[in-house]
């Protein structure tokens, strides 16, 4: 943990006004990581490019989902944040194109932002290996051009996507994919987690009709699913792809000292219940961060409430760039949202 953290949580701690809001202060300690070798029945080429990435070793989890793959299951890797799952389902997806070039997968995601954070990815370890090509990897979305979609449909062995976009732009007119689902070998199903309620009743649905279209074409996809921690991983992948799946979460990823505050906002008027705007406290919590430069992320619910959240913080960082913080949800361009995913990873982005 870096000292500016430290300084904010002894800050936060210590300060009357935020201290007497926190109902809930609850602190992981740190965990080593648990590493294995390369699976034996990998195939060299990848091995070799995944350490010429600098990746010596793969984390338990990723080890035991790619057998487990290989085993022909339907696999949820359930594990924390930043533990490594894109590696659960790109070294099985990628070691099976490498042994059968004809071989296609689906990967969809929540949202377009996670599509282009994994895109570059997958084009990283696809790079450089035997008979493969960075540019099998695609984004097919409704940010995709019209003109390139047909040879985009030819040419990728990966598409990536999202349930909107599978639902209105794929199913519906899969006589144009029928290479693809007769060649498809893996769907996976990134943040699973995302799909519960109402919304998860409907992506159900639609991962229903995606598996009678891969029956018409004779295929049998098998699935990887992965989700952040949560109570009932095996019954949600289940009721979510009808199909029994195998469990992975021992996760064998390190990691540092994690600090988890629930805040709840003064009273404004305690005899009616009425508490400070959360949109304000969590933009003064944010903004305290920020003046830290620490890089922050602030979830809102609705795009006015990120609005609101984004012109707060920059009233207050008044002699700041207007780029140090960005707002991001549905409505902007594609190449706004490239720019704010751009500025993230290279730091000119400290808050969105």
């Amino acid at each position: 943990m870096t000292d500016k953290i430290k300084t904010i949580l002894s800050r936060w701690r210590s300060h009357p006004t935020i201290a007497e809001n926190v109902v809930e202060w609850r602190v992981l300690a740190p965990k080593p990581a648990e590493l294995t070798d390369y699976p034996v029945n990998l195939s060299p080429s990848l091995a070799d490019r995944m350490k010429h990435l600098g990746i010596n070793q793969l984390y338990a989890h990723q080890a035991q989902a790619y057998q487990k793959v290989l085993a022909g299951h339907n696999v949820a890797v359930v594990s924390g944040t930043a533990s490594g799952k894109t590696l659960c389902y790109n070294l099985p997806v990628i070691d099976s194109l490498l042994r059968h070039p004809g071989d296609k997968a689906l990967y969809l995601f929540p949202t377009k932002a996670l599509a282009q954070d994994q895109l570059s990815n997958i084009r990283e370890m696809l790079s450089h290996l035997d008979s493969l090509d960075a540019d099998l990897a695609n984004i097919y979305d409704g940010d995709t051009p019209q003109h390139i979609r047909s040879a985009l449909r030819r040419q990728s062995s990966i598409i990536l996507t999202n349930p909107d976009m599978l639902h209105t732009g794929i199913l519906p007119h899969h006589t144009a994919w029928k290479d693809f689902f007769t060649a498809l070998r893996f769907i996976v199903i990134d943040e699973m987690h995302a799909y519960r309620g109402v919304f998860g009743s409907h992506v159900a649905n639609v991962i229903r009709r995606l598996k009678r279209v891969s029956r018409f074409y004779g295929s049998q996809p098998q699935f990887i699913l992965t989700s952040a921690t949560i109570a009932n991983p095996q019954d949600l992948a289940e009721r979510l792809i009808e199909k029994p799946v195998t469990v992975i979460d021992k996760d064998g990823s390190p990691h540092g000292e994690k600090h988890f505050l629930i805040y709840n906002p003064p009273f404004v008027d305690k005899r009616f219940g009425i508490r400070q705007s959360s949109l304000l406290e969590g933009s003064m919590l944010a903004g305290e961060l920020l003046d830290e430069n620490i890089q922050t992320i602030v979830f809102g619910r609705t795009r006015r409430s990120i609005e609101l959240i984004l012109t707060y913080l920059r009233q207050r960082d008044i002699h700041g760039s207007p780029n140090r913080v960005r707002g991001y949800r549905s409505g902007y361009l594609p190449k706004e949202r490239r720019a704010i995913e751009g500025g993230l990873r290279s730091g000119d982005v400290q808050g969105v």
